[in-house]
């Protein structure tokens, strides 16, 4: 159970560093529910079908999943309402656990008792690397894939106590590199996943709150602009030295868009730096560098612009942790 629990540490240590809000890790064993299924009288081939119908109790009541498994799935009612008493069950790890065993729910089980054995052992890794404060014992959780074998579980973030969605999951599944193996190789694996779009869209909900409703971190340092018309090929030409330079820049692809618009464009996103260049300036080789915080501007020769954009603070893509290492240090 050491690489489990090192899963879940590992998941742990990701979510609760992400700024996503409170998150909580539903846990529960495929053996442990297959035997239940087993206990209250499911017939082995029906397995599969009604863990499906379980799976679902976290988006629907109860009366719901129980009506599924009566007249969809062809279980006795009786049946159903065993499988009832025991998947309403969830709560702290130690706390249900010891319940369950005290009670004798799963009396002299065999696949009860050694799947019980195994969640209590990971409990206690998970307890010594101060984890299981994630962790909710949860027996309604299924994931329906076949090919999980042991332990299961599923990241879910949190409103409250409102769960808003699964941010990830895994579980153990030993027979599934098997089936690209020769004959009689087993491959034991355990593994997790993180759901990174989800992920992300929890962080910009989170964001747009914090802002205002809008997320106005920018995405790029210096915006490329110009005065007149017909510059979109001198744009080009100083995008190109920024990037050259592994400085993070765009320009407008419009062929003549108005200054005024890229401007405020610029400080709705919060861009820092702007280079704009004109019909005289293109001429002569020059460009303007507007730093948007500052309130300045200055002129400059092309060839000085990286230069004066480093001057004010601008690094290339990639190096603005160090950056932000030594001004820490010097600060």
């Amino acid at each position: 159970m050491v690489p489990d629990s090192e899963c879940l540490a590992v998941a742990c240590e990701i979510l609760d560093s992400l700024p996503i809000g409170d998150f909580g890790i539903k846990l529960n064993h495929r053996r442990l529910l297959d035997a239940i299924l087993d206990l209250c009288g499911v017939p082995a081939d029906k397995f599969r079908t009604i863990c499906s119908a379980v799976d679902k109790l976290d988006k629907e009541p109860w009366s719901e999943v129980r009506r599924e498994m009566v007249e969809e799935k062809g279980l006795s009612g009786d049946v159903a309402d065993k499988i009832g008493e025991f998947v309403v069950l969830k709560g702290k790890p130690w706390d249900l656990y010891n319940s369950l065993m005290e009670s004798k729910r799963f009396g002299s089980h065999k696949g009860a008792l050694e799947a019980m054995e195994d969640l209590r052992i990971l409990f206690e890794y998970l307890e010594a690397m101060d984890k299981l404060k994630f962790i909710s014992f949860d027996l309604s959780l299924a994931r329906g894939l076949d090919y999980y074998t042991g332990v299961i579980y599923e990241a879910v973030c949190m409103n409250g106590n409102t769960q808003v969605g699964s941010i990830g999951g895994g579980g153990r599944y030993d027979t599934l590199v098997s089936m690209f193996q020769e004959a009689g190789k087993v491959t034991p694996c355990v593994g997790v996943s993180v759901g990174i779009e989800r992920v992300f869209t929890l962080m910009e909900e989170r964001l747009r709150q914090e802002q205002g409703g809008s997320i106005k971190q920018p995405n790029v340092t210096v915006l490329v602009a110009s005065a007149g018309d017909n510059m979109l090929l001198e744009r080009m030409k100083l995008t190109n030295v920024l990037w050259d330079a592994n400085i993070s820049a765009e320009f407008s692809q419009q062929e003549n868009p108005k200054l005024k618009f890229e401007i405020a464009n610029a400080l709705d996103r919060q861009i820092p730096f702007m280079v704009i260049v004109g019909e005289e300036e293109a001429k002569q080789g020059k460009c303007k560098v507007k730093d948007l915080n500052a309130r300045t501007e200055d002129t400059v020769d092309v060839s000085d612009l990286v230069k004066t954009l480093r001057s004010k603070g601008v690094v290339p893509v990639g190096c603005e942790f160090a950056m932000e290492m030594l001004n820490g240090e010097s600060a």
